[in-house]
């Protein structure tokens, strides 16, 4: 089969691998349709992490099963199924509470927890950038979909990470009808995060970056844009609030998070949010930060490789915030969620700018890398069905 493979820092390549294949009674297997192209891959990309050169990539997956396991029944072939990229058992300590997200079984590192598709430090699995992916549990870890999946895969999709990543962000952050919210980021994850906080009604959200281009998308949902080359988003919201700051922020940029200068500072963003935000307000962060960036040192400091990042934690416990950390535990919001898209109340696939094959991965890596303009979020058929420009 193909895939998209990581070979070295800014290098992918599309090559034949051998089949994914069951390998537990319980697995299925997956003829990918759909994968996207998050901006975790990045890290990955960039040589940022520990990732492994000749694994496949991709943890936003969606297809049609082809094969189940002998003890898999209720997913069944020919069924349209969408795939957390947190890989869960369903039933250790931290899947009964949960928090699929820090699933124990999956994981084979005892002193960590978490398991993902081709992903750095979460496990051996591969990737679903390719044509067909295994996927351990499937009964649990598959959410099928229903007679409209082929039609409107790339807002499906959605449901893998990004989606369910940016409402987890206004969970953390309590996002109530009528709060006022900012958000830190107009990525694909931070305009998931202001559309979920718009969905459950707040009043104002603002979105602070400096792509002007991911900002008028920000824009076009009914978000407040803050380009923070011309502007300092505390002071913005500082002023619309009476001095007072906002109820609540999200933080969907992560370590490699840059100030108004274009240096590359993992704090920036945390220390707006606890700028931004009123005392006892809350803040969610689903922004990835590493414990270990083998980059860090020599684009930040000694401390910051090692996940060490210098937060304004006085002013943060001065003002009595509260902060949610962590990747989302997708099973926990993903079938609400594809309901609010069955029903035609959330069409999460505005974030697409390109629709492409697999094959032109190495090229899509490439400019999504860049940041080049237009480039907001790249969804990529295994089956040679992209087309392109969407937007």
């Amino acid at each position: 089969m193909k895939a998209a493979v990581y070979e070295e820092p800014r290098t992918v390549t599309v090559k034949d691998v051998p089949d994914a294949k069951i390998e537990h009674p319980c697995d299925i297997i997956v003829k990918i349709t759909t994968t996207n192209i998050c901006g975790s891959d990045l890290h990955m990309y960039e040589g940022r992490t520990s990732f492994e050169p000749g694994r496949t990539l991709g943890h936003e997956n969606l297809g049609q099963v082809v094969e189940v396991g002998s003890a898999v029944s209720k997913v069944q072939v020919g069924e349209y199924v969408v795939l957390p990229f947190n890989i869960a058992c369903g039933f250790c300590k931290q899947c009964e509470r949960g928090l699929t997200n820090y699933c124990l079984t999956m994981q084979p590192e005892p002193a960590l927890a978490g398991a993902a598709y081709g992903f750095a430090d979460m496990g051996p699995y591969q990737g679903g950038q390719a044509e067909l992916l295994r996927v351990p549990y499937g009964d649990f870890n598959a959410l099928r979909l229903g007679e409209d999946a082929a039609e409107r895969q790339t807002d499906y999709v959605m449901l893998a990470d990004i989606f369910p990543t940016g409402y987890h962000a206004t969970e953390m952050a309590n996002v109530k009808p009528g709060d006022q919210t900012i958000v830190f980021g107009a990525g694909p994850v931070g305009l998931m995060a202001a559309y979920s906080a718009l969905l459950k009604g707040a009043g104002r959200v603002w979105v602070a970056d400096h792509q002007p281009d991911r900002l008028r998308m920000a824009e076009d949902i009914g978000a407040i844009p803050i380009n923070t080359s011309e502007q300092d988003p505390a002071e913005v919201v500082k002023e619309a609030t009476l001095g007072l700051g906002a109820d609540n922020g999200c933080e969907c940029v992560g370590y490699q998070a840059h100030d108004s200068a274009g240096h590359e500072d993992a704090s920036v963003t945390l220390n707006a949010l606890i700028d931004s935000v009123r005392f006892t307000g809350d803040i969610g962060v689903v922004g990835v930060f590493m414990h270990q960036d083998p980059g860090g040192a020599q684009t930040q400091g000694k401390l910051e490789a090692q996940g060490k990042i210098p937060i304004d934690f006085g002013l943060m416990w001065f003002k009595g915030q509260r902060m949610g950390t962590g990747q989302a535990p997708v099973k926990k919001y993903n079938r609400a969620l594809r309901d609010l898209i069955a029903g035609g109340k959330a069409s999460p696939s505005f974030v697409v700018s390109h629709e492409l094959s697999l094959d032109e991965a190495p090229t899509a890596y490439k400019h999504f890398d860049a940041r080049d303009k237009g480039w907001t979020k790249v969804v990529m058929h295994p089956d040679g069905h992209g087309d392109g420009h969407r937007r």
